[in-house]
């Protein structure tokens, strides 16, 4: 769970942020985010945060 609040955060700040910065953000969301989702793969694919963090993940890239 702390790899998709650590997602998040920086999800927030590349939306929040601008040039390099914004750029660096994404960059480390995407990360946390297949982090989170690796960690998950062997999940039931309908847990509720599971399909979320699919969801965040869909729309960052």
């Amino acid at each position: 769970m702390a790899h998709l609040g650590v997602a998040r955060a920086n999800t927030l700040e590349a939306k929040t942020s601008q040039g390099a910065d914004a750029d660096a953000a994404r960059v480390r969301a995407l990360a946390g985010y297949k982090d989170f989702l690796a960690l998950w793969k062997d999940a039931d694919s309908d847990i509720p945060i599971l399909e979320q963090a699919k969801g965040e993940y869909a729309k960052l890239q």
